[in-house]
């Protein structure tokens, strides 16, 4: 199934300077290379997610794209608007029709929502802000974006505190709907909930997603959550993708050791079946000073020479399937 381009991220770079303490001066020591030349494409109506290890550059990823950290370099392209150029000085009515459309839900819905603040006060806050419904309609539509996430409308009277975690995340997404979004991106929606309650926010998420043609970029290292709702996977480590592709894909026949080893440790709900698990040797290394060529030759099963020596391509291998790895045919 093809789908229309909504986002666009050419070669996007993040890094975060690195200074001595001093008790007059400071020195630069370096640079932690969180997200470093990456590209890729959100269709409309299509979930893209991002997978790997903590501390890879997902979130970070997610913030840049978003405006919300600045890019060290860089270009991303949402329906045809220059983000970058839009908010640094575009005009204000496209700075905020660009805010409307690109709208993030938070992975632990305890800090996001305001304690102090009615669901009622949370959801018509951003009727406020963007000036986008008539105040005459602020109830009707508060009351139908509770509906939308399957909650009640008695429930707009309420705090945050009398909800479950699960129902907190729901007003979460409620919220990040009430602007109409084209872009939702969700950072580790689920982690924080019960393993009953992620399905039934993946559940809500998909079916928002077929009702409005929202597009996703979802972030988790949850494996089988990105399974049921992603269309498309993208494996990052130290800042870097190294697989691209179809979901069904690259999670039946992963062609990067890297891939393969978070693949492996998928837990399979059947104590007959046996699991050849993948355990990667020492640790990530830094990304202050990331290893040259292939970063992940060190932890790497099948590392040879040319993986400590020259930079591995970023190689289609057919079927919008996209790796970067050496012996990649090797797997397939």
């Amino acid at each position: 199934m093809g789908y229309s381009t909504l986002l666009e991220v050419q070669d996007l770079v993040k890094y975060f300077e690195v200074y001595t303490r001093g008790v007059v001066s400071r020195k630069k020591v370096g640079d932690v290379h969180a997200v470093d030349h990456v590209d890729f494409v959100v269709g409309k109506g299509e979930t893209l997610a991002l997978v790997g290890e903590s501390g890879c550059g997902k979130t970070t990823t997610a913030k840049v794209v978003l405006d919300l950290e600045p890019p060290t370099s860089g270009k991303v392209i949402f329906d045809g608007l220059d983000v970058f150029e839009t908010f640094r000085k575009g005009k204000k009515a496209d700075r905020f029709k660009l805010r409307r459309s690109m709208q993030l839900v938070f992975q632990n819905p305890y800090l996001s929502l305001d304690p102090r603040m009615t669901i009622y006060d949370i959801l018509s806050e951003p009727f406020v802000i963007q000036k986008h419904v008539p105040k005459a309609e602020w109830t009707e539509r508060v009351y139908r974006l509770l509906e939308m996430v399957g909650l009640e409308a008695y429930h707009a009277e309420r705090y945050p505190h009398e909800f479950s975690g699960g129902q907190r995340q729901r007003v979460s997404i409620a919220r990040a709907l009430a602007v109409e979004p084209k872009l939702v991106v969700a950072d580790e929606p689920v982690s924080s909930l019960d393993v009953s309650i992620r399905a039934q926010i993946l559940n809500l998420m998909i079916d928002l997603q077929n009702k409005v043609q929202l597009s996703y970029l979802y972030i988790s290292h949850d494996l089988s959550s990105v399974r049921q709702i992603s269309h498309r996977v993208a494996v990052m480590y130290l800042g870097e993708f190294v697989e691209l592709g179809d979901t069904e894909r690259v999670f039946g026949k992963p062609l990067h050791p890297y891939t393969q080893a978070l693949m492996s440790a998928i837990p399979i709900p059947d104590p007959d079946t046996k699991v050849q698990r993948i355990i990667l040797p020492g640790e990530v290394p830094s990304p202050i000073n990331p290893p040259p060529a292939c970063r992940f030759h060190p932890r790497c099963p099948y590392a040879k020479d040319i993986c400590k020596a020259e930079k591995p391509a970023w190689t289609d291998a057919g079927y919008g399937h996209w790796v970067s790895c050496h012996f990649w045919k090797d797997f397939a």
